[in-house]
């Protein structure tokens, strides 16, 4: 239930955040173009707080959190007086309309630079990309990708850690060959490996791009063996201390190391199982009853333990922070790479490349702002900085119950100079809410499949 109220919490602050910069965008160029905003609303629905400005407008923040709006004068839709004419959207010309609807999407971009500005000049603690193991006969051992190495180059991208390692191998799904460039930590010399990828089989709702490609990042040690116990947790109310080596549960013996034992006793939420541990070279049997805990909609097992592991070394790790200066260039170059990577996978969603089984709704979403919040700010602002992105390239898309089709509209007037007749529009807009409403039933689809499957 904390992870459910988590979530939805962290979803609300920034659906909130990134909706009311959006529609920011949209009201600061409006009033800059002399229209008359009449009410600049975040969320839907029920007004839960409402206030009119010496300027006119009423700021609204309602009840529904999944999007905002701002109304605008406009003659189409209200009975306007004469000398408010020149203040409605409809009179201004037609590249005031553009530069108006545009700023949404825009304003969303320059948030996600801002974002990623402060990401950096706080610094991100990070993990050098380095290998730990290659998969036999996978497609990494096919191109002779060797173990204990770096990756510092992925499709001509620079890699700094495995974040930057991830995209760059999705931004190159539907390619025949990926070259990835890796050196060891005691030489500076830089190899070069083909990856032969036309028939790679890549499911991001199953696995990883790099477990896919028989890639296993370098992780330390972690043993069998207990090293924190939780206060009041279900470990310490049956007795086991730390320094317990783990042995069995329910004599089915923990073979494969923690992440075995991990999900083994996942399995048992709320249920008494005999746990094995060898305690001063003597084996004894405890039991032990975990507590049932929702994750990710599941009910699974926990424990209440940490193990024992080795310390990452000093050298694998980094952070990734930048000066007052260097910082914009970093943040507009990483914002630029994420909108090209989206438009990217657009389009390579269109093309079959990648399955619509890869999109995502407001339940994943959520699990991505609670997840990132309880990182830390600086993962909280990184979070914000891709969600302002995306919710910038949807709005661009061409289809009329958004801020795409607008333009859409507008940029056929430039051209025609004319308006687009109004039957044409309304059947625009009824195509565009059917095609938004199937694309966020096959995300919730998908949403629903993760949690539950």
């Amino acid at each position: 239930m904390f992870d459910f109220i988590w979530n939805a919490a962290s979803f609300v602050v920034a659906l909130g955040i990134l909706v009311t910069v959006h529609e920011y965008g949209h009201f600061w160029v409006a009033r800059k173009n002399g229209v008359k905003v009449e009410r600049f609303s975040v969320g839907f629905g029920k007004a839960l707080w409402r206030k009119t400005g010496k300027d006119g407008t009423e700021y609204v923040v309602a009840m529904i959190p999944l999007g905002g709006y701002v109304k605008m004068l406009d003659e189409r839709v209200d009975d306007v007086a004469e000398e408010d004419k020149d203040k409605t959207f409809n009179s201004k010309s037609v590249y005031q309309r553009i530069a108006i609807i545009a700023a949404g999407p825009f304003a969303n971009f320059a948030f996600a630079i801002f974002a990623f500005y402060l990401m950096f000049l706080i610094g991100v603690p990070s993990i050098k990309p380095v290998i730990g193991s290659i998969s036999p006969n996978s497609i990494a051992a096919q191109a002779q990708v060797p173990s204990d190495v770096q990756v510092v180059e992925v499709a001509g991208k620079t890699t700094q850690d495995w974040q930057d390692v991830n995209l760059a191998l999705i931004g190159e799904i539907g390619a025949n060959t990926i070259v990835i460039k890796t050196k060891s930590s005691d030489s500076q010399y830089v190899s070069s490996h083909s990856l032969l990828t036309k028939d790679w089989q890549f499911s991001p709702e199953k696995t990883t791009a790099l477990t896919s490609l028989g890639i296993t990042p370098y992780r330390p040690a972690v043993y069998n063996e207990l090293a924190a116990i939780g206060k009041d947790s279900p470990a310490e109310k049956s007795g086991l201390q730390v320094g317990d080596k783990l042995v069995a549960i329910n004599n089915e013996p923990i073979a494969e190391g923690w992440l075995d034992f991990a999900n083994k006793i996942k399995r048992y939420p709320d249920e008494t199982v005999s746990l094995t541990i060898e305690r001063a070279g003597n084996q004894q049997v405890i039991a032990v009853t975990p507590q049932g805990i929702e994750q990710n909609g599941k009910l699974i097992g926990y424990l209440g333990v940490s193990p024992k592991s080795d310390n990452w070394p000093d050298e694998y790790r980094i952070d990734i922070s930048y000066g007052l200066f260097p910082a914009i260039g970093e943040s507009v170059h990483r914002t630029w790479n994420l909108i090209t990577l989206s438009f990217n996978m657009i389009g390579k969603l269109i093309t079959g490349d990648v399955s619509v089984k890869n999109l995502s709704g407001p339940i994943a979403i959520a699990q991505g702002a609670g997840d990132s919040a309880g990182y830390g700010f600086v993962y909280f602002l990184g979070f914000l900085a891709l969600i302002s992105i995306n919710l910038g390239i949807i709005n661009l898309l061409p289809l009329p119950v958004l801020d795409g089709g607008h333009l859409l509209y507008y940029l056929i007037e430039l051209l025609t100079g004319k308006p687009v007749p109004e039957k044409i529009q309304e059947a625009g807009f009824k195509f565009g809410a059917l095609a938004l409403l199937a694309l966020m039933s096959v995300a919730l689809f998908n949403d629903f499949s993760r949690v539950l499957g």
